[in-house]
């Protein structure tokens, strides 16, 4: 997955797993980025605790950046940071 600075970022729609299987999902996607690239998820709520979750298992590695806030969708951008 290649995502120069004018290229559109992959979307994911998380939407359709049961809630164990979106942050496994997500984590694997996070696994896959190199620095400099991003993916875009679709959730069905605010997953703010995901934020959390990636923030302090991997601090100041990812960006996260909303989209799209609801009510029905929620977009949002992360990327892998360059050090």
């Amino acid at each position: 997955m290649s995502n120069s600075p004018s290229s559109i970022p992959q979307e994911h729609d998380i939407r359709h797993l049961i809630p164990m299987q979106r942050h496994a999902r997500i984590f694997e996607l996070l696994n896959g980025l190199s620095a400099g690239e991003a993916f875009v998820f679709i959730n069905d709520h605010d997953p703010k605790p995901l934020y959390y979750q990636i923030e302090a298992e991997h601090p100041k590695e990812y960006s996260w950046t909303y989209l799209e806030s609801g009510p029905v969708a929620w977009k949002v951008r992360i990327g892998k940071l360059t050090q």
